[in-house]
């Protein structure tokens, strides 16, 4: 079953207890956390302190995407809170294989995002290791960017990767995803679909029951 994976960062901020039971009582079964430190990418977004107050109010469990420089700093940090997957950028890792093994280690599913423009050659070497290989389809640092329609063709070639190397990892795609181009995310193979503001503007009750129509529908 494809998972959809709302992005906290959307959510309103002031109401954030409020908008995490209603998505509970919608059937979400994970929160997208985007971690942005404004150096990796051009935004500052939220760290551990919102990750902890989440866990603290539920027990939905966490797609953390770090879009930091030298994430491994943080391992630790996220590993103390319910983080099911915690992902990094292949563009800020130095030693990605390390990373990896180390979240791994931790008790955390290990993910790997990769950037419009970088190949999903760079994961030949580590690809058995992978839990998630995550698919930027804007270029990261901002909601409510145009998706880029190149990236349904690396979702393809990633996945037909996993195939080559008997991975076990899924694929994730992130970015400028709506109504109108679910079904195409889906059928290029996605198996977790990241929404942010296509999901928060507006009713978010509607929008994800739409949403999910569409993915039971595949």
């Amino acid at each position: 079953m494809v998972r959809i994976s709302p992005s906290l960062l959307s959510a309103n901020f002031l109401h954030l207890e409020k908008d995490i039971q209603m998505m509970e009582e919608c059937g979400v079964n994970i929160f997208h956390m985007d971690v942005m430190d404004g150096s990796f990418v051009p935004n500052i977004s939220y760290g551990p302190m919102i990750l902890k107050a989440v866990d603290s109010i539920s027990k939905v469990p966490m797609d953390t995407h770090l879009m930091i420089r030298e994430p491994n700093r943080y391992f630790e940090v996220f590993a103390q809170y319910n983080v099911e997957y915690l992902t990094i950028h292949q563009e800020a890792s130095l030693h990605l294989e390390r990373d990896i093994a180390r979240i791994k280690e931790l008790g955390m599913k290990a993910g790997v995002a990769l950037n419009p423009a970088t190949s999903p050659e760079t994961l030949r070497y580590v690809i058995r290791d992978l839990d998630l290989v995550l698919v930027m389809s804007v270029n990261p640092g901002f909601g409510g960017q145009k998706f880029i329609s190149s990236q349904l063709e690396k979702i393809k070639e990633i996945k037909d990767m996993i195939r080559r190397y008997h991975s076990n990892a899924i694929v994730e795609i992130d970015g400028g995803i709506g109504l109108n181009n679910l079904a195409a995310v889906i059928d290029a193979g996605a198996d977790m679909i990241v929404s942010g503001s296509s999901l928060f503007k507006g009713s978010f009750r509607d929008n994800y029951s739409k949403f999910m129509d569409i993915v039971n529908g595949r």
